[in-house]
């Protein structure tokens, strides 16, 4: 799909969808233990390319500033909700509560793009 036919709706599914990938890779990269331990290295690095992809195709159609926040902001938050699951991670009320202000930034900064392009 080429810039000119690729819609802003789409592209905020692929910059999910490499959200996705990047909570992917940051439980491997967590998992890896430096990357000592062959399989959590291999599907980590497999989920790095796969996040770069999906972002660098999402960054085609949103500015990379917002892009990037909410990239990263879902990877934060992704990891850090799926870290007690996945490993021996703890979840307090006070981490819950700034996770919560990381999403309404992610929130505002999606309404604040939807708004420019009004």
């Amino acid at each position: 799909m080429t810039t000119e036919n690729r819609t802003p709706a789409t592209a905020w599914l692929v910059l999910l969808l490499a959200g996705a990938f990047e909570v992917g890779y940051a439980l491997a990269v967590g998992g890896s233990h430096g990357f000592t331990v062959l399989t959590w290295s291999l599907v980590a690095i497999v989920f790095f390319l796969l996040t770069l992809f999906a972002l660098s195709v999402a960054l085609k159609t949103i500015d990379v500033g917002i892009g990037y926040a909410v990239w990263a902001g879902i990877g934060a938050v992704g990891a850090a909700l799926l870290g007690p699951v996945f490993f021996a991670e703890t979840l307090t009320v006070l981490k819950a509560f700034w996770l919560a202000v990381i999403i309404a930034g992610v929130v505002w900064l999606k309404l604040a793009d939807r708004a420019e392009a009004a």
